[in-house]
Parts: C-alpha cells; sequence; structure tokens
C-alpha cells in the first residue's frame, strides 16, 4: 500500500537518524524533531531558500525553550557534569563539519594575521575557539551567558592543553555586559564568530525582532572599522539573514555547505554568512 506524503517524510528522516554518526544525530536531533512537528500538523517542509520563508522577517517556526537561558544552564550543567564524569566534551553545535568550515575560512581565506582578536560569541563548550587556537591564533575570546558553558570551556581547554583563550560569562543582550569586552570601545575585534547563538536568541520569539536588532547592534560595537562577522544559521535563510542585518552590516560571501533532499525538494542545512561590518555614518 502506497505510504501518504507524511509517512512517507517521516520515514526519510527515519533513514536519515539511522544512517547518521553519533555525532551528527546528536547535532541534528532538534532539526529532525521540528520536521516531524509539521509534519504530525501537516504542513509542508520546503526547504528551498526561496519557498522556506513564511517573510521576511519571521521565520517559520515557533517559540522554544532552546531560546531561554534557563535551557541553556540546565544543559550544560548537564554537560558539565558528563565531561567530570567520562570526559565528553558534550554537543558541537551543528557538527564538527560545519565547525571544521568556519575555522578553515578563518585561517585561510580571512587574510587575519594570527595576532588577530577573534571573539567567539555564544562559545559553548570552547571547541571553535579550540580548533583556531590550533592553527596559531593567538588573541582569542569566548563569552556565553551561561556560567555552566563558561566552566565546562574552560575545562575543555585546559584538557587539550590550551590555557591562554580568554572565556567569560557575557549576555550579548545585556549593554552593560557587552562593554566589559573591550575598554571604552577602543580595543575592538577584528572579527566575531556565531555558530547557533542568533538561532537561540531568535527562538524567544521569532515574530518579535527586538532582541536580535540588539543582537546586531552590539555585534557592531564589538568590530573595528573593517571587522567582520562570520555567523551560521540552521532557522534563517541567506535572504533573511541579509535583510535582519542590514543596516550595520553588508554581506561579502556565503560559504557553501553540503545540500539535502527532502521531501522532493533540495536545500542546505545551514547558512553561513561572511558580513563585512558598515561604517558608522552608514547607519
Amino acid at each position: 500500500m502506497a505510504m501518504d506524503p507524511v509517512t512517507s517524510d517521516v520515514k526519510l528522516v527515519g533513514q536519515l537518524i539511522s544512517t547518521s554518526g553519533a555525532s551528527e544525530l546528536k547535532v541534528h536531533q532538534s532539526h529532525f524533531l521540528s520536521l516531524l512537528l509539521s509534519f504530525s500538523t501537516r504542513q509542508k517542509v520546503v526547504l528551498s531558500p526561496d519557498s522556506l520563508k513564511m517573510s521576511d522577517d519571521c521565520g517559520d517556526f515557533g517559540s522554544s525553550e532552546l531560546g531561554t537561558k534557563e535551557y541553556w544552564d540546565a544543559a550544560y550543567g548537564r554537560e558539565l557534569k558528563n565531561f567530570k564524569d567520562i570526559g565528553d566534551v558534550g554537543e558541537i553545535w551543528f557538527g564538527e563539519d560545519v565547525q571544521m568550515r568556519m575555522v578553515r575560512w578563518v585561517s585561510e581565506r580571512s587574510n587575519l594575521p594570527t595576532s588577530a582578536r577573534l571573539l567567539d560569541l555564544g562559545c559553548g563548550n570552547g571547541t571553535l575557539l579550540i580548533g583556531l587556537r590550533e592553527e596559531e591564533f593567538s588573541d582569542l575570546t569566548g563569552v556565553d551567558y551561561s556560567e555552566g558553558a563558561i566552566q565546562l570551556a574552560k575545562d575543555v581547554a585546559e584538557k587539550e592543553g590550551v590555557d591562554d583563550i580568554n572565556f567569560q560569562v557575557c549576555d550579548i543582550l545585556c549593554p552593560k555586559s557587552v562593554s566589559t569586552l573591550t575598554k571604552d570601545g577602543s580595543n575592538r575585534f577584528d572579527l566575531c564568530l556565531d555558530k547557533g547563538t542568533y538561532d537561540a536568541i531568535s527562538l524567544r520569539d521569532p515574530t518579535e525582532p527586538t532582541d536580535r536588532r540588539k543582537y546586531a547592534v552590539h555585534v557592531h560595537s564589538l568590530l573595528n572599522e573593517q571587522g567582520l562577522l562570520v555567523i551560521t544559521s540552521c532557522n534563517w535563510t541567506k535572504d533573511q539573514l541579509v535583510l535582519h542585518f542590514e543596516k550595520e552590516f553588508e554581506l561579502l560571501q556565503e560559504l557553501p555547505a553540503p545540500s539535502i533532499t527532502f521531501g522532493g525538494q533540495t536545500g542546505q542545512t545551514v547558512t553561513t554568512l561572511i558580513l563585512k561590518r558598515k561604517a558608522l555614518d552608514h547607519i
């Protein structure tokens, strides 16, 4: 008997899960669950960039506990315990391949010297910065609003023999907290990295752009005049991200990402953009 479209697509998700490695499954489980939720309500999910979005400024997703500090405090509390118990560094958000694409672009194509000041926004377990340290970058800072994440990052770095990355608690949406990252605005960063933090902020309330605007303004203030933002998202398309950041940033490049075919449509699981800071007189 022929399967209906919903059953067929759910079966495909099951096949993707069964053929994924453990780390890939861990990274993509929330993406798979969101697809299954859409199927359960019989909404067609389309992955092509043009048809994915409901509107230019609103995602096709609702608010989620993943947008709350309480969720991440609990999550990193568990991961910190697991690291202490069994040495598991925890989840690498979006997977190692995505992380390595970001590291390779910074180290091979950004034209930044290894002395450049780099800031990881929402650093989690710190593995992105550890990867950049292995590429000889020496002025690295990682921030997260979860104290558990910062402690985990410090512990993971120590295990890897890295003792010169600055990890500190900071809420990127809080002006007072952000101000602690630069000295009176005179010690700005050459490049900021974001791997999922903007997504988490967006999940507070996708229909309300206030937090997203704060993020864009604060990141702009942290960068020097030629500063770059490397941002990876699984919730927003290229066009949406360009629109969200158009007041403060201009698009330089989109990093290619592997595509998947799902429900007869082809698209990317993540979008990674290189954005350049606009001059103040352009804002």
